[in-house]
């Protein structure tokens, strides 16, 4: 039965792939706006913002600007989620000897690897910009681990938007809230630099322990207890969304 959903996952996860090689524009408007974001505030903004890190600009923000890349990336997946079902192409696996699981799956691997793709432009872009980093290959693993699993924590958001949502504009608008979590968190000022209450829900909010954990580790400081709570705040949505999205799904097939 395992290998059942996983050649039924594969091959559905290779539609969609086709679907977005056809159309590589989608990664590339994905990858547009962070870097125009970099380049905004590096060299026009930057110059006036004091982190008191000792790093350079472009270091200070960048893991902000990848989950900006991730949140971006994630609307595609709604958007396209929702054109199947409006499409009728459920309706033709439903009648398919294929695991139901895998249509869902299909969808947030393509995500996956989409934003991979957009993260690695954007990364690319910022060492050309001045971006260095002493981190080790460990280091470099546990933050691509990291972006994999906000990734997958904000696709399966993404799942819940695109088969709840009525218009193509209401399946990809869910995102635009994600895209601004970042400003009000560490990642292009230190939150003591806010007003109280502002400062409380920066600090709070998951975007900062995430931001603070790839931080430190294109750094090469300690992570401290960020790491724990940014897991603990990935986990957790991943959980949730997930299961939220799979009772949806099966109200939208039964």
């Amino acid at each position: 039965m395992s290998s059942h959903i996983l050649s039924d996952t594969g091959a559905l996860t290779r539609r969609s792939l086709t679907h977005i090689l056809r159309s590589p524009d989608t990664i590339i408007t994905t990858a547009v706006t962070p870097i125009a974001l970099m380049l905004l505030f590096v060299y026009v903004l930057g110059g006036a913002i004091h982190t008191g890190s000792g790093q350079s600009y472009i270091d200070y923000m960048l893991p902000g600007i990848l989950l900006i890349t991730i949140a971006s990336g994630i609307a595609y997946t709604s958007y396209r989620l929702f054109l199947d079902l409006q499409g009728g192409i459920f309706e033709r696996f439903q009648s398919m000897p294929i695991a139901r699981s895998s249509v869902l799956w299909a969808h947030v691997l393509t995500s996956v690897v989409a934003n991979i793709v957009s993260v690695a432009i954007v990364v690319g872009v910022a060492l050309l910009m001045g971006f260095r980093t002493g981190a080790s290959v460990g280091a470099w693993l546990a933050v691509a681990g990291i972006l994999v699993l906000f990734t997958l924590s904000l696709t399966w958001l993404a799942v819940i938007a695109g088969l709840s949502a009525k218009t193509v504009d209401g399946a990809s608008a869910f995102s635009y809230p994600l895209i601004f979590l970042p400003f009000i968190s560490s990642a292009f000022v230190p939150t003591s630099s806010m007003p109280g209450p502002v400062a409380w829900f920066a600090e709070n909010q998951p975007v900062t322990s995430i931001v603070n954990t790839i931080r430190a580790l294109f750094a090469g400081t300690p992570v401290g207890s960020s790491i724990w709570i940014a897991l603990a705040w990935m986990v957790g949505i991943l959980v949730v969304a997930y299961a939220g999205a799979i009772v949806i799904y099966r109200k939208k097939i039964s």
